[in-house]
């Protein structure tokens, strides 16, 4: 068993900004060569996320939506209320999804179904610069 970690880093517009990740995972299990195992997938931050959907413009503005209507960004946060900053909402969102994901994966490509991508969402309230940590387990 061979465990190898990737450091993937891009920068986000932040607002529930959506990026399609399946290409740079692709492309770094491409990189180490493996052929059957799992990779984790997992977000160092408070106000970010990871899920899979049909990375279309309908899903994504649906997806975006929901957000806005169970999470409002103008409601009273605490967090806001003790640091100012004005990302209560972007801590809440993110736990929501959570930062982490897993995606088995057979001979050296990642086993999403047809209309499945891994998508990070920024919940952030300004543009970042972000990392996703690929750690790669299998043989």
């Amino acid at each position: 068993m061979t465990v190898k970690t990737q450091i993937i880093e891009f920068n986000t517009r932040g607002n529930a900004d959506i990026l399609d990740v399946t290409p740079n995972i692709s492309q770094a299990l491409g990189d180490i060569g493996l052929s059957i195992g799992t990779v984790t997938l997992f977000s160092p931050s408070a106000t970010s996320a990871l899920t899979t959907i049909e990375y279309e413009s309908g899903c994504l503005s649906d997806i975006q939506r929901l957000f806005d209507e169970i999470v409002e960004q103008n409601r009273h946060y605490a967090h806001n209320a003790r640091w100012g900053d004005g990302n209560g909402h972007s801590h809440v969102r993110a736990a929501l999804l959570g930062p982490s994901l897993t995606v088995p994966f057979i001979d050296g490509k990642l086993t999403l179904g047809t209309w499945q991508q891994i998508i990070f969402i920024d919940f952030d309230n300004r543009a970042r610069q972000r990392r996703l940590i690929a750690q790669f387990i299998g043989e």
